[in-house]
Order: C-alpha cells, then sequence, then structure tokens
C-alpha cells in the first residue's frame, strides 16, 4: 500500500498509493525528536465527499488498537515540545519520554510543566477528546474542556463553531463561563492539521467573546501548505493576536485522486453462530455525576471526562478514581488478550484503565467515520464493523482494524448506562469477531452489575 523511498530516519519523502485511487506525497520540514513516521501513522480512503484521505493515527486509539501507555506518551511528548519551542525552557523529560516512545514503556511521573504557566487547554471532539486531556495532564496547574457534539438538554454552550471538513460538523463548548472569561493563553490540541481551519474557527469564535493576547495550537502532525499557513498570519494581523503552533512533525502533502475510490466490502459479512459470555459492570461508584443529560438518553454524564471543564487540581483527584477502578476491573479479567474499547467521545478515561489494567490490553475507540475497508498490508481500515451508536441509534458508530478470533475478551467503556436493545446491535457485530467474553462497562447508571 505505502512506497517508501528510504527506510531511514532522516528521509524526508513518502508517497502513499491509497487503494490505487489516491496518491499522498508527504514531505517532512520538521522532526524535531526524530521520530520514526511509519510509526506515527499510516492512510486511508474516507467515504466523505470533502475530503478523501485520512491520516490513520498509530497513537491516538481511535481507528486502530494501540497499547494505551503510547498514547499517553505521545501526549506528554507534545507537552515537552510546547514547553521547548513556546516557552523556551528545556524540559528534562523529553529523553525519557522518548526512550519510553521507542519501547513502548510504560509512561511514569507527574506533571512537569511549571505552575507558572497556567493555560486553558480545549481538546477537540471526537478524536483529540483523549490527546487534549493527556497533555493538559502534564501541566501543574492548567484548566481542561473537550468541545463536543452533544446537545445537552435546557443548556447552552458558551462556544459554538463549525469543523467543515468532519463527518459531524458541529462543536459545542458547555464550560463555566470563568473558565473562558479570562486573557491566559489558550492551547487548541488536534491530532492533525491539514489546513488548519478548524482552528481558526474556534479562535475566531472565542475571540469574539472572549479576547485574549495569546493562542497556541498543538498538533502531533502539522501539514499545512504555505496558503494555509498565511491565513493564521493573516488572522493574526486581523484580530491582533499571536498564535503559535506546535508539533511532532511538520510538513507539506500533495494529493492526487487517481481515480474514485469504488464501495469496498463492508467488512465483517460472515454468518455468526458464536455466542460470548456478557457481563454489564457498573463503575459508577467509582465516579461523579453531572446535572447534564441529552434527550436521546436522560442518564448524566460523568464530571470526570472534562467535557464540562475541569482543573489540574480535579486532574489529581481523578486519576486516583481511575487507578482504583482499574484495579477493581483487572480482577474481572478472564486472562489473555484484552481489548478496552471506548466509544465516541468517550476516550481518555478509557484509555488510562486500559494502561492500568495489566499485559496483553490494547485500546482504541469506536469512531463516527466510515472509511473504506479492504484487507491490505498497511492499509489504514483492514476489517471493520459498524452498528447504531448504543447511546444515539440515529448515528452510526464503527471499528475497525479488529480481526476475528484477535482477543479473548472486550471491555465496552459507555459514560451512561444505554437500553439493552441499544445494546444488541454492538453486541451482535463483536460476536463477529468470536470474542469469548464482552463485558459492557458504565460509568453513569442506575442497575447494578448483573450477568447473562
Amino acid at each position: 500500500m505505502q512506497k517508501l523511498q528510504t527506510s531511514t530516519l532522516l528521509k524526508k519523502k513518502f508517497t502513499f498509493n491509497i487503494l490505487d485511487t489516491i496518491e499522498v506525497e508527504v514531505e517532512v520540514n520538521e522532526n524535531p525528536y526524530s521520530l520514526p513516521v511509519e510509526d506515527l501513522f499510516t492512510m486511508a480512503a474516507r467515504i466523505n465527499k470533502k475530503r478523501s484521505f485520512l491520516f490513520v493515527s498509530k497513537v491516538l486509539g481511535k481507528h486502530l488498537p494501540i497499547d494505551a501507555n503510547k498514547g499517553l506518551i505521545t501526549a506528554a511528548l507534545l507537552a515537552a515540545r510546547y514547553l521547548e519551542s513556546v516557552k523556551g525552557v528545556k524540559c528534562p523529560d523529553t529523553p525519557h519520554l522518548l526512550d519510553k516512545f521507542i519501547r513502548n514503556e510504560p509512561l511514569s511521573g507527574s506533571a512537569f510543566i511549571p505552575s507558572s504557566i497556567r493555560p486553558v487547554v480545549i481538546g477537540f471532539a471526537e478524536t483529540a477528546t483523549a490527546l487534549g486531556h493527556a497533555f493538559f495532564d502534564s501541566f501543574k496547574s492548567a484548566d481542561f474542556f473537550h468541545t463536543t457534539r452533544e446537545i445537552l438538554v435546557g443548556r447552552e454552550p458558551e462556544i459554538t463553531f463549525e469543523e467543515e471538513h468532519s463527518h459531524a460538523t458541529s462543536h459545542r463548548c458547555y464550560i463555566p463561563k470563568a473558565m473562558i472569561q479570562n486573557e491566559r493563553e489558550i492551547i487548541l490540541v488536534d491530532d492533525e492539521m491539514t489546513t488548519g481551519k478548524t482552528a481558526l474557527n474556534i479562535i475566531q469564535s472565542i475571540h469574539s467573546q472572549f479576547p485574549r493576547a495569546i493562542y497556541t495550537v498543538v498538533s502531533i502532525l502539522d501539514w499545512r501548505s504555505d496558503e494555509h499557513t498565511m491565513k493564521f498570519t493573516q488572522l493574526e494581523k486581523e484580530l491582533g493576536i499571536t498564535i503559535r503552533t506546535v508539533s511532532l512533525i511538520a510538513g507539506k502533502v500533495e494529493v492526487k485522486q487517481l481515480r474514485d475510490v469504488h464501495k469496498r466490502n463492508k467488512g465483517n459479512e460472515r454468518e455468526n453462530n458464536f455466542t460470548s459470555s456478557k457481563e454489564i459492570i457498573q463503575l459508577g461508584p467509582f465516579f461523579s455525576s453531572s446535572d447534564y443529560q441529552t434527550s436521546r438518553n436522560l442518564e448524566r454524564f460523568i464530571q470526570e471526562t472534562g467535557r464540562f471543564g475541569i482543573t489540574s487540581i480535579d486532574n489529581q483527584t481523578n486519576h486516583l478514581k481511575i487507578s482504583k477502578a482499574a484495579a477493581f476491573l483487572r480482577l474481572k479479567r478472564i486472562g489473555g488478550k484484552t481489548l478496552c474499547l471506548g466509544t465516541g467521545e468517550f476516550m481518555y478515561i478509557p484509555m488510562k484503565l486500559a494502561a492500568e489494567m495489566g499485559q496483553d490490553v490494547s485500546y482504541q475507540s469506536t469512531t463516527r467515520s466510515p472509511i473504506h475497508i479492504e484487507n491490505k498490508q498497511g492499509y489504514g481500515a483492514r476489517f471493520g464493523v459498524s452498528f447504531p451508536a448504543p447511546e444515539d441509534p440515529e448515528i452510526t458508530h464503527f471499528v475497525y482494524n479488529i480481526p476475528p478470533f484477535e482477543y479473548d475478551e472486550v471491555f465496552v467503556f459507555f459514560e451512561r448506562e444505554v437500553d439493552s436493545q441499544h445494546l444488541q446491535p454492538i453486541i451482535t457485530e463483536l460476536e463477529k469477531l468470536q470474542i469469548k467474553s464482552i463485558k459492557l462497562i458504565f460509568f453513569s447508571a442506575k442497575r447494578g452489575e448483573y450477568n447473562e
């Protein structure tokens, strides 16, 4: 699927041939930590008229299963890069983090960005909710929230903005006004920038109501062209602000559409006579219910996600809660290879739990993004299942890159309890993957634990 011009870390140019229909040429201009580019992403063809290709991250845990520690370390590396490139402060943790990234070892240590640096960190839904929160973990004194696509009952968002190329375009921010009504630096965290338009949209939205002098945009990958970079400069002049950018990899992308991508197979269409054991596990006692709900699901969201805003002090308490919940879940494992599956925007807490649940545990999440599936070596979506999202059946969710017989058990994490009839479609799809044990985890629910 991909042809690389050389196999050394110093290579600058890559050519990705996506299903013989799209050719993407990538030129890497900045790679400050000399990270192997092939360790960060592969590519796939999107089912989306606005953008035909997708950078499939190998460190986010969205479309590909990962070791959860890899995702957490990637976010910490971004924080180290921010400290060095924006604040001009040498980060003593950088060599330690790079070593752990390459060796794929667990993240250890606490926040390393001093309390004198007090930004408001914002993660983009849905792909960067975990990345943004994990980036925020590195700060001793900051605030964090992530955008959401949810429409809450009886609540008006403080900020809204649009992401035109996304499968679900509208973002909302339900936070205490005091968290944004200040002059502190705003740091926007996303997985990748191709045009940077999403970042500019939210900066304009924030600045129209809550102006300040400095904004920083942080992303793992930055592929903006000179034209798109100039739009950042133009907005700086227009608003009288400074916009700084931070990334682990930066360069240019050229896309050639060779031909239309024809509809591929839908994924796992085989007949299924396999029956998994099922168990519902309630983690509500470990976490705190919020006052927020949607009209489609009257169960409350939890406080600890950051969707409604948290501080660094809150975050320290949340980590203790997560560790206690992970210890409880370790006792629920049957042994063997385990997948922890987050759902939609609910990514960070499942990722942190997966990192503390023991050996042979992988992590990923469901997604709204429809991708062409092709079981081809190196392609970004080799397997896939789809189902109505249990928390909102009008939305289709997808899970990619889980071959049959890959896992002995799966923990599926739902922030809120859902009705049993809405759970059946995802259970049916997971059973097609020949997984022995399916554990459905609720963080905000009325019922206790039971077995089927």
